[in-house]
């Protein structure tokens, strides 16, 4: 199956000019010491919020130039992979004393279900090396409440830095999702993911908005089986932990655009709900390589494209 990404891979060792990262690792601050984004000035200039990279909401994605006869596909970058994630969540703000709703229980559930599904296994084709790949392998150890008054996620630091508050022994495959109970208001965006550095730890992290009767974040789930926000969180959630397995430092994988796996399929949805061990949730798909150059296996992105997978009906 990953026959063809060994084939890139090498062919980036010798096509250097299709593996170029976009800017090498640079320092900056956070609250617990340096920062590592691997972002350039070039590919922060214009971003919603720098050092992050977003999941836009419905129509909000501004349009991207495109190499004529190009191919859509994902490059390799020369960035590390996440083979596995172990995966703590926080939430933070006074409301989730107040009105948790089906969320908190929920989005456990969610985490504790992904690992091993065939939803987690859109993701096995990327590798940053022929014998290291992303694996279906996530654990879920629980959640953190914070009911202090939540930052705006406007910028990476604040996040970062709740991140380190809360976690007190990071792991270099953390994957720590924040989410906070402010809704959206007029940010463009429904979520983003980032990374930074706790106590000289290696961490990865991400910021989601409530989302509770936001339009520009629902992906219309009408299965009855979760509140109408606990539904537009699981969608961006998927999202955000596919683009921080394949891209976990941004600048791993992505295409000639900037655009991560989970980019490329945002609001196209394939199968009407995927299975979990433990749940059944609307997801979108993630995009594949394989499956744009194999016709048959891939349903179509927003752009026509046919390379979006979501381990149901599409595998």
């Amino acid at each position: 199956m990953r026959n063809r990404i060994v084939i890139l891979l090498l062919t980036c060792a010798f096509l250097s000019f299709e593996c170029l990262a976009f800017g090498q690792n640079g320092q900056g601050q956070n609250g617990q010491g340096g920062d590592s984004q691997g972002q350039n000035s070039q590919g922060d200039q214009g971003k919603p919020v720098p050092g992050a990279e977003v999941f836009w909401a419905k129509g909000q994605r501004p349009a991207r130039a495109r190499t004529n006869n190009s191919s859509p596909n994902l490059l390799w970058f020369g960035g590390n992979i996440m083979p596995t994630a172990q995966v703590q969540a926080i939430f933070w703000g006074p409301n989730w004393s107040s009105n948790p709703g089906d969320k908190i229980t929920g989005l456990d559930t969610f985490y504790l279900g992904i690992g091993s599904s065939d939803y987690a296994n859109t993701a096995d084709e990327y590798c940053d090396s022929p014998s290291n790949c992303v694996t279906p392998t996530i654990t879920y150890s629980g959640h953190f409440v914070d009911l202090t008054t939540a930052a705006s996620g406007s910028q990476t630091s604040p996040i970062l830095n709740e991140v380190c508050k809360e976690i007190t022994n990071p792991v270099r495959n953390g994957y720590y999702p924040v989410y906070v109970d402010r809704p959206r208001g007029s940010a463009g965006y429904c979520a983003w993911h980032s990374a930074g550095f706790c106590g000289g730890v290696p961490v990865q992290f991400a910021f989601f908005f409530n989302l509770d009767g936001d339009p520009g974040c629902d992906p219309g789930d009408g299965s009855g089986l979760h509140s109408e926000g606990l539904a537009a969180l699981a969608n961006v959630s998927g999202h955000e932990i596919s683009e921080a397995r394949t891209d976990p430092r941004l600048n791993a994988w992505m295409d000639r655009s900037g655009s991560e796996n989970a980019d490329k399929c945002a609001w196209s949805f394939g199968t009407p709900l995927l299975t979990f061990s433990n749940s059944q949730w609307k997801i979108q798909g993630n995009w594949s390589n394989q499956a744009y150059n194999d016709p048959l296996r891939g349903y179509r992105n927003l752009n026509g494209q046919k390379g979006c997978i979501d381990g149901g009906n599409f595998k």
